[in-house]
């Protein structure tokens, strides 16, 4: 299971891959305890697979990735629609505004 696959996914097919995944973790170990396991790489590779969902699940909770392919769209129109809202300043309000530093700061409190 690759990233790019998971991260075109919905929330709730996570959940549901999240779940299946744990409970195939536990089947292993428990054959594992038992001996009936003949590759414990498999172990390994369930766990890396738990690891990439909830990278995935945590990455749309703090907003790094998009969390769903149509909002990744609603978002760039968006943009695109703020860039061209935004008032253009001249250049004689630009240099009308004196920059307020630390020593303007300092300066203006004395």
């Amino acid at each position: 299971m690759k990233v790019d696959e998971l991260r075109v996914l919905e929330a709730d097919e996570l959940a549901i891959r999240l779940k299946s995944s744990r409970r195939e973790l536990y089947e292993l170990r428990f054959k594992h305890a038992v001996g009936q396991l003949e590759n414990s790489s498999q172990i390994s590779k369930v766990r890396h697979d738990i690891a990439r969902i909830m990278t995935v699940l945590r990455e749309r909770d703090f907003g790094i990735g998009p969390s769903e392919p149509q909002e990744e769209e609603r978002q760039a129109q968006t943009a695109a629609v703020a860039v061209a809202e935004q008032p253009v300043e001249e250049e004689g309000e630009a240099e009308a505004k004196p920059k307020r530093g630390r020593r303007a700061k300092k300066e203006a409190s004395e």
